[in-house]
């Protein structure tokens, strides 16, 4: 009874690792990857959608799932990642002149602000750091819902705040979002010119991150 639970685990395993590293995977590309009849995929993988360790899209492609975003988050620990981003975080305040956040997943559907390099105006917006936010209706839930791919940003206006900006980049690697870098400027001061420069700063910042991140 024992081998045979072993065994469960290490496929169980074989397949997470598949999800992880090369998603999307249909059923068949992940039992293929992982070396495991279709049947038996399946039953591990609806097992580990339950624990919300994989998750499966519309296309019934299964990518890493939210608890998964959690510990992998978790594991990197809040300091070293904090660390690893404070140069690209910094430089998005050099090129914009605005604060820029840090977020990992939090609890649930939010996000969760974990640092912050404040930015050279006299008018910030308020240090969020340790605040969540909701993953609906929000720029940086666009990010953590996959909505936005690397390389890119999205903005939102009045989402979790009224009268200000939100512009947001994912950190994403090996197909995972793993963080988000966002700006949060004042309605008055955000011009067309100011949100482009500051989404630009925000994906050289993303990728620097997810580059230290993968070790490439």
């Amino acid at each position: 009874m024992a081998t045979a639970s072993t065994r469960t685990v290490d496929r169980a395993l074989e397949l997470l690792a598949a999800v992880t590293e090369e998603a999307p995977l249909s059923l068949s590309e992940a039992a293929r990857t992982a070396d495991l009849p279709p049947s038996t995929a399946l039953r591990l993988l609806r097992s580990l959608e339950s624990a919300g360790l994989v998750a499966r899209d519309d296309d019934a492609q299964y990518r890493p799932g939210p608890r998964l975003l959690q510990i992998g988050a978790r594991a990197f620990t809040r300091e070293p990642l904090v660390a690893l981003s404070r140069d690209a975080m910094e430089e998005v305040v050099a090129g914009t002149g605005e604060s820029v956040y840090l977020a990992i997943h939090g609890p649930g559907e939010t996000a969760l602000y974990i640092a912050i390099v404040e930015g050279t105006h006299s008018v910030r917006h308020t240090n969020w750091v340790g605040r969540t936010v909701p993953l609906a209706e929000s720029a940086v839930g666009r990010a953590f819902r996959g909505e936005v791919p690397a390389g890119e940003y999205t903005q939102r206006t009045h989402s979790v705040e009224p009268d200000v900006t939100a512009l947001t980049s994912p950190v994403v690697v090996r197909g995972a979002v793993v963080g988000a870098l966002s700006t949060l400027v004042p309605d008055y001061r955000c011009t067309d010119e100011l949100a482009e420069r500051c989404g630009r700063a925000l994906v050289a910042a993303t990728a620097r991150i997810a580059r230290a991140l993968s070790g490439d």
